[in-house]
C-alpha cells in the first residue's frame, strides 16, 4: 500500500489500483454521510479529482494518485458511507483504476514514510 500527502492510499494488484483515503483522513473528516464514487469508464490523470466524500464537518475531493481509466466504483458506499469510517483502508475503498503508468507509484510513500509524514502535520 502506498500513500499520498493528500491522504489517499493506493494498492496495486496487477495493473489495477484500488484507491481510498487513509485512516488519518477518515478520522479527521469525522462521520462520513455521503460518498460520490468515481464514474466507471472515465479517464483520470494523476492529481485529478476522482471522487467526493462528505462528512458532518466538510466535503472533500479524493484525488487520483495515478493516471488511468476507472474500471470499478465502490457503489456500496452510496447506501453505507459509514464504511469509510469503519474500514477506510479496506472495505471503504472508493474506486479502481487501470493504471496507465505504474512508475507513478514510485513517487508515493510507503506506510513507514506516511506515518513519519503524519508526525510533521
Amino acid at each position: 500500500m502506498k500513500f499520498t500527502k493528500d491522504h489517499e492510499w493506493v494498492r496495486l494488484d496487477g495493473d489495477v489500483a484500488t484507491i481510498g483515503i487513509s485512516k488519518h483522513a477518515a478520522d479527521a473528516l469525522g462521520d462520513v454521510v455521503f460518498v460520490e464514487a468515481p464514474e466507471v469508464g472515465r479517464t483520470v490523470g494523476k492529481g485529478d479529482s476522482f471522487a467526493v466524500v462528505e462528512s458532518v464537518k466538510a466535503a472533500s475531493d479524493v484525488y487520483a494518485p495515478v493516471s488511468g481509466e476507472v474500471v470499478e466504483a465502490n457503489d456500496a458506499l452510496s447506501s453505507a458511507p459509514e464504511t469509510v469510517n469503519a474500514d477506510p483502508e479496506g472495505a471503504g475503498w472508493f474506486g479502481k483504476i487501470k493504471v496507465k503508468d505504474p512508475s507513478q507509484l514510485d513517487a508515493l510513500m510507503d506506510r513507514a514514510a506516511y506515518d513519519q509524514y503524519l508526525t510533521t502535520l
